[in-house]
């Protein structure tokens, strides 16, 4: 499915640049899981860059290998014009606090003995940013950005709090050291549908209010399209698709982008949707496919794919793919929104 290559990657300065990054886990004495297979991307000042694919796709580990939380089995991390992966631990606590990661389950995220307003209030007391009394009314600030009554949260634990409110929490902690990059993985799939639009809202809010670069980690590409500018399909670690949101979702140029956004729920009961479908289930981390890594769930498959992996190449502005045999095309089927696609042999 996927391959490498960096034709994706832009000119010129972005406040983070990933170059291919490689995850691997030991297991037992002899093998070791491929979680990111040597993957590159960048995100510009100002961008949203989504990050989409399937459950065990490597997603979450790339967010966790950018934070240095998992360490990388090679590859760079290039923040800010500094690369994470050469710095040694001092340097690299600093520069963490320039990044900050919003993690999937809110409540687990906080420390249960610790009352709200200290646990946002923690960061700064480690970094001794400003006095006492500068760190309590920074605190409460941020605590009423994201609509969390600091009263409140100066006497309530995490179990006090629904699972939205705690996510707030969450995103409010990770803005009290005025990073640049937000890291947020699959912070709304936790939620029910009504708080995710809070939510997401409130992520939007805040990014242009703070200045701030987003990745969003998440399976479900509805969410993902309404506030990415970019997004990166990934596949059993390895990258498939990038592309601008617009143009990833009205004309998926890889297969496997295809079956995904096929798979969005149409809000009307009575509507048929014709979508593309495929079988079985991903491959095995531990001993991939050769050649291209969806070549046994694609219903394009040729001997091209099974021994050789494609290389990312661009098809359009601002749009690649790493696919030996892209879709070309996509046909409207009846004014019902759902399509057909007509594939390049």
């Amino acid at each position: 499915m996927a391959g490498g290559g960096d034709a994706h990657l832009r000119d010129g300065d972005a406040v983070l640049r990933v170059a291919d990054l490689v995850v691997e886990f030991p297991i037992g004495r002899h093998a070791t899981v491929s979680a990111v297979a040597g993957i590159s991307f960048d995100v510009l000042e100002g961008e949203t860059l989504g990050i989409v694919g399937e459950s065990g796709c490597g997603k979450s580990t790339t967010g966790r290998a950018i934070m240095q939380i998992t360490e990388p089995t090679s590859g760079s991390v290039v923040f800010e014009g500094t690369d994470l992966t050469a710095l040694d631990h001092g340097a690299l606590r600093e520069a963490r606090t320039r990044i900050q990661m919003i993690f999937q389950d809110p409540i687990s995220s906080l420390n249960p003995r610790r009352t709200v307003r200290d646990s946002v209030r923690d960061p700064l007391d480690i970094w001794q940013r400003g006095t006492a009394e500068e760190r309590a009314a920074l605190v409460d600030d941020v605590l009423e950005h994201v609509g969390i009554d600091p009263a409140r949260a100066a006497e309530s634990r995490p179990h006090q709090f629904s699972g939205g409110q705690c996510q707030r929490i969450s995103i409010a902690r990770s803005l009290v050291l005025d990073p640049s990059l937000i890291i947020c993985d699959e912070p709304v799939s936790a939620l029910d549908v009504s708080v995710q639009a809070q939510v997401l809202n409130l992520l939007e809010d805040l990014k242009a209010e703070y200045g701030l670069t987003l990745i969003f980690i998440a399976h479900d590409l509805a969410v993902v399209k309404n506030i990415s500018d970019r997004v990166a399909v990934m596949y059993l670690g390895k990258l498939c698709e990038v592309a601008s949101s617009d143009a990833l979702y009205s004309h998926p140029a890889h297969p496997y982008t295809n079956v995904l956004i096929d798979s969005i729920p149409v809000p009307d009961p009575e509507t048929h949707v014709a979508g593309t479908s495929i079988t079985g289930e991903p491959p095995s981390p531990v001993d991939p496919p050769s050649g291209c890594r969806f070549h046994p769930r694609c219903p394009n498959t040729d001997e091209l794919c099974m021994t050789t992996e494609p290389v990312m190449r661009a098809i359009g502005d601002d749009h690649f793919v790493a696919c030996h045999h892209p879709i070309e095309t996509r046909v409207e089927i009846g004014g019902t929104g759902s399509s057909a696609a007509t594939t390049a042999r």
